[in-house]
């Protein structure tokens, strides 16, 4: 049986603050353990999003995306998605709104409604760990993740956009 809450956390640990989305992810996994009242969620990491990440998205009621940022306000922005092709589009790295689009190309219905929670990163240098205001907002973000977690919808999701 598929999860219907498919998170997916990505960015490269090894690349500073882009160690957010994976590192959220893993404090997830750790909560899902303490949260038995929450549905069935599957957690994906890598270190980018790919075309394949489409089929990830079959038979699911709702998808999150997390990634670090470098634009968005601190400690994060949540924002409902909807599909729609980069002029930046490559099989090498892809927005979730690409993937979105990926999926509808491929099973001919809409996406299933999706989410991006970007969290506020500063520093990206290879070799760098995650830096003491990324630490701040990551931990800002799990408590919000921990909230959508406890109820998956998307009108009350909506409602923690900013």
């Amino acid at each position: 049986m598929t999860a219907p809450l498919l998170v997916f956390g990505y960015g490269n640990p090894s690349r500073g603050d882009d160690a957010l989305g994976p590192q959220l992810l893993e404090l997830l996994a750790a909560n899902q353990e303490r949260h038995p009242e929450w549905p069935e969620i599957e957690l994906l990491t890598d270190f980018q999003l790919q075309i394949e990440d489409a089929a990830d998205m079959e038979n699911r009621d709702l998808v999150l995306f997390i990634d670090a940022s470098a634009s968005c306000p601190a400690p994060f922005s949540l924002s409902r998605i909807q599909s729609s092709q980069d002029v930046s589009h490559t099989t090498h790295a892809m927005s979730p709104a690409t993937v979105l689009q990926v999926f509808e190309r491929v099973y001919r219905r809409p996406a299933p409604p999706a989410f991006l929670l970007a969290v506020r990163g500063e520093s990206f240098e290879l070799g760098e760990p995650l830096g003491r205001e990324a630490e701040q907002n990551r931990d800002a973000a799990l408590d919000l993740l921990i909230q959508l977690c406890a109820r998956p919808y998307p009108d009350v999701w909506q409602t923690f956009s900013r």
